[in-house]
């Protein structure tokens, strides 16, 4: 199936294990919440129960280093995409309205990217993950 859009998720390369896995579900999450239009219909099993929805397209994990990560989001700015943030200050944080807190409060021309989800037209999000490589 082919798509008109691209979802993209960019994880900084010198993150712990877990780390990684962090923010990659919460960036997930926030590509989700920003495109609920892109959910598929809910799985049902052979017996008919009913489970949880997920994004009906392909989500594919880059990793990238500060510079990348800071070029990828200036791309996504210029090109309108939907851009969900993750900052380092946000691993300090308990909850929702702290995470906010702490983005709003990193410089805005230079914030600490740990990782960032992308989702638009295709040829936007390619432009803004070129030269990255593929998460591991």
């Amino acid at each position: 199936m082919m798509f008109d859009t691209k979802v993209a998720l960019i994880i900084r390369d010198d993150l712990l294990p877990w780390q990684r896995l962090n923010v990659a579900a919460f960036l997930a999450t926030g590509i989700v919440a920003g495109a609920p239009d892109a959910l598929g219909d809910p799985y049902l099993d052979g017996a008919g129960r009913s489970y949880g929805r997920m994004l009906g397209q392909p989500m594919l994990v880059f990793q990238a280093d500060r510079d990348g990560l800071a070029r990828a989001a200036q791309v996504s700015r210029e090109r309108g995409l939907l851009t969900v943030p993750y900052v380092a200050g946000m691993f300090r944080t308990g909850n929702d309205a702290d995470n906010r807190a702490c983005f709003q409060a990193e410089d805005p021309d230079a914030p600490d990217w740990v990782g960032i989800g992308l989702r638009g037209a295709k040829k936007g999000v390619e432009k803004a993950t070129k030269g990255l490589s593929l998460h591991p």
